[in-house]
């Protein structure tokens, strides 16, 4: 079987405005890796010099963009100046929150695209370690996409667009923070952007339950269950690295995020939730601590 090189795959979603298209695009290319049809990436180009632009055609990490291409809506907005969600009780409410969420899952695909193939040669120089890397994030990166098309259907459904309300780029700027930093990019976006997901999901699917809205009660359900594997593939990764190191997750991801997350990890936690991703109280508390020098963390769902 003739392979094609995995970084234009991945460049090729990541350049890819259009949100429906984008998450055909990361489906496709997860299709095409479990068939053996992508070959895994390569450490050929250095990961320390990405220009910001990059073409479909790029054969090494340092190609992939420092920004993904993005629709001309929504409006981004900075966060101060977002409007807030609500609580679901109105159909205006709910696409509000629905529109959150949709943005939030229509980065996350990018996030997981750019994490495999970003971090795929660096993970290990075991060239099996590294696909098994590759395996897991763009696995999420098909689970992101369909929890875009989940959530964009539901907004459909309530005769609403992803696009018509403004967003915030915040979640991108977490990447751009930790672009030549894998273990940042582990601590920082599963490990905290998606645990967050898992502290706030399960009040907002008990309120749309409650205002009879259970279809998008269903689809968070959805992406509940599939973000516990998320926190772990961060967790699990974050300890490969830190045992080649030397060292412990724990304390590499206390000293990342403390150096490369603008905010303060926001309680209150769902314990349970995050012990099924294998993380335990001494890991996040003591995060709690630290001064919140944002509006508020956004969650990664």
């Amino acid at each position: 079987m003739t392979t094609a090189a995995f970084i234009p795959a991945a460049i090729g979603v990541l350049l890819t405005a259009e949100p429906r298209a984008k998450a055909a695009a990361a489906r496709a290319l997860a299709a095409d890796w479990r068939a053996g049809r992508l070959a895994a990436p390569t450490l050929a180009a250095p990961t320390t010099a990405a220009p910001t632009t990059a073409t479909a055609t790029d054969t090494g990490a340092a190609a992939l963009p420092l920004r993904p291409a993005r629709p001309e809506r929504p409006v981004l907005l900075p966060p101060s100046r977002m409007p807030k969600r609500g609580r679901g009780g109105s159909v205006a409410s709910r696409v509000r929150l629905l529109h959150a969420l949709a943005h939030i899952e229509f980065n996350a695909i990018d996030l997981a695209v750019d994490m495999a193939a970003r971090f795929g040669a660096e993970i290990d120089a075991d060239e099996t370690v590294c696909r098994r890397f590759v395996d897991d994030w763009v696995g999420i990166a098909d689970d992101e996409a369909r929890h875009f098309g989940l959530v964009a259907d539901r907004l459909e459904a309530l005769g609403a667009a992803y696009g018509d309300l403004p967003a915030h780029d915040g979640l991108w700027e977490a990447a751009m923070a930790t672009a030549y930093d894998m273990t940042g990019r582990l601590a920082v976006v599963p490990m905290v952007l998606e645990a967050r997901g898992l502290d706030v999901t399960p009040d907002m699917i008990r309120r749309l339950d409650e205002f009879g809205d259970t279809a998008s009660a269903d689809a968070l359900r959805v992406i509940y269950r599939d973000e516990v594997g998320h926190v772990a593939a961060g967790l699990r990764w974050l300890t490969h690295v830190a045992t080649a190191r030397g060292t412990t997750a724990r304390a590499l991801f206390h000293d990342r995020v403390r150096r490369l997350f603008p905010g303060r990890v926001k309680p209150p936690f769902n314990a349970d939730a995050r012990a099924r991703a294998g993380m335990v109280p001494e890991d996040y508390e003591p995060l709690a601590e630290m001064r919140d020098q944002t509006a508020h963390p956004t969650p990664l769902a």
